[in-house]
């Protein structure tokens, strides 16, 4: 298994937000998260890429406890993310945004500058511009090339499609594949539950920081959905 929680708590000084949270990935999967706002998605992923320090052994990688590394260790032990809200730096051009990304590689991969060009065609005609210049899908897409140039084996996606248009989301997802291509493994935190379904191996669903649901998209029925977001039928 290549990523593993153990009962895994975080939370904010007193705040607790993630009670007992059992997930795992395996290398190559797709695993999406999905649950209503305040559910603990976001704290999920930033207690696996470190952000939110944790007991060690809440948090396996490759078998090896890491829930206490610091974001920078966890990222050159091949784990990237791609924030909420993209959060590029503004100073910086889109290339630059991108080089940044890779100073911490993973040894030698499939990802270069050349490499996410061809995956976002358009991000080499803009690569001089400031990379807060571009529309809100060209950034993420910058944000997830950003992520990618450290040749991640665990790909972290907290909420790419929010606030973009269908036709930007669908070019987004379509990524997906390739990136998996290379033997990445992606979790994908989304409160669209078809787009969550029709990507993902496996879904788990979070409510009030708890696991609610988990299943692969052919056998969650929309109702065992339904309540397992909200907690019981309206």
């Amino acid at each position: 298994m290549l990523l593993q929680t153990n009962s895994l708590d975080a939370g904010y000084g007193r705040f607790r937000a993630l009670f007992g949270i059992d997930i795992e990935v395996a290398a190559g999967e797709c695993i999406a998260i999905i649950g209503a706002n305040g559910a603990g998605k976001s704290t999920l992923m930033r207690s696996i890429s470190g952000v939110l320090p944790n007991a060690p052994g809440m948090i396996l990688h490759n078998g090896e406890p890491i829930g206490a590394l610091s974001a920078a260790a966890i990222l050159k032990r091949g784990i990237a993310m791609v924030p909420e809200g993209r959060k590029l730096f503004p100073s910086l051009s889109v290339e630059e945004n991108l080089l940044i990304g890779g100073q911490k590689r993973r040894g030698s991969g499939a990802w270069s500058l050349q490499t996410i060009y061809d995956l976002f065609p358009i991000l080499r005609e803009k690569r001089a511009l400031p990379g807060t210049s571009l529309s809100g899908g060209q950034q993420q897409m910058v944000a997830i090339g950003r992520a990618l140039m450290s040749n991640p084996e665990l790909l972290l996606c907290d909420e790419i499609s929010l606030g973009l248009a269908p036709v930007v989301i669908r070019d987004i997802y379509a990524a997906l594949p390739r990136i998996r291509e290379t033997g990445a493994a992606v979790i994908v935190v989304e409160q669209d539950i078809t787009q969550a379904l029709r990507v993902a191996d496996r879904v788990y669903c979070l409510m009030e920081g708890r696991v609610t649901l988990s299943g692969t998209p052919d056998t969650l029925t929309r109702d065992a959905i339904h309540d397992a977001y909200f907690g019981g039928h309206a």
